[in-house]
């Protein structure tokens, strides 16, 4: 186990982690800045359309969902890569499950907004 913080001192140092984590993900992921670019531009329009409180939330969740998974992904391409550079199986497997996910959460944020804005 390792030593550490507790209580509020504890998410205090937590929060300076996540935000060197978004600064990280901007820095070195196209991916994550194209996305987190589109969601600049999305959640101003999730609250500008015509939408109930439960079609806005779910506008919004669909687009936290998408970079979630993407940091995630990002998480699991660098370990892999930190790992070593040669081919191996179960690395190109990681990686490819990883970005599967972030397809499957790019979908659903597509049906998400083409159902709420277009049906």
């Amino acid at each position: 186990m390792k030593p550490g913080k507790k209580g509020l001192e504890r998410i205090w140092y937590a929060t300076f982690n996540s935000l060197r984590g978004l600064k990280s993900a901007w820095q070195y992921e196209a991916a994550f800045r194209q996305e987190a670019l589109m969601c600049l531009i999305l959640v101003p329009v999730a609250f500008y359309v015509e939408a109930s409180l439960a079609e806005r939330l779910l506008l919004l969740a669909s687009l936290f969902i998408l970079l979630i998974t993407e940091l995630l992904n990002s998480a699991v391409e660098a370990v892999v890569d930190r790992v070593g550079a040669e081919f191996h199986e179960l690395s190109g497997r990681s990686k490819d499950l990883a970005s599967a996910a972030v397809f499957f959460a790019l979908l659903f944020m597509i049906v998400v907004w083409v159902s709420i804005l277009f049906f």
